[in-house]
């Protein structure tokens, strides 16, 4: 199963931010059960170091990105995705339609979120972390 990531995943587990750790590091775990891939976008890597770099510190963060990258798959964002997002009147806001038309174009068969609101356009499954591992995983 394809799963993208969204970047408050990614960030949840950079910065160790509880509650959410638990299921998100746990979901950022399944990119080493073969039944798994786990994809984010460039996009949402360079915002969760954007984060991580503020409570980290550069060093720190790049470390923490250079692991949870390596075991993660990344989507492509371009022309397409970005003329799918202009074209969907429904999407008001760039960087959300960006995440999904690039999960999309990927396969992705669900977005995982710690916001859900952010894919109200969304017409495929979007979970938080916990909804995710307690949907799938147990």
């Amino acid at each position: 199963m394809k799963v993208f990531l969204d970047a408050n995943v990614l960030i949840s587990v950079l910065n160790k931010e509880y509650p959410l750790f638990t299921y998100s590091s746990r979901l950022l775990s399944l990119a080493d059960d073969p039944k798994y891939k786990i994809y984010t976008s460039p996009l949402c890597l360079a915002i969760a170091f954007y984060f991580s770099e503020k409570k980290s510190g550069a060093l720190v963060a790049r470390q923490k990105l250079n692991i949870m990258a390596q075991k993660l798959h990344f989507t492509t964002v371009g022309p397409k995705t970005v003329d799918e997002v202009v074209r969907n009147k429904k999407i008001h806001d760039l960087e959300d339609g960006l995440q999904y038309y690039s999960a999309l174009e990927s396969g992705c068969k669900c977005i995982v979120t710690e916001d859900l609101n952010d894919f109200y356009f969304s017409e495929i499954e979007v979970l938080t972390s916990r909804g995710f591992i307690e949907n799938y995983i147990f």
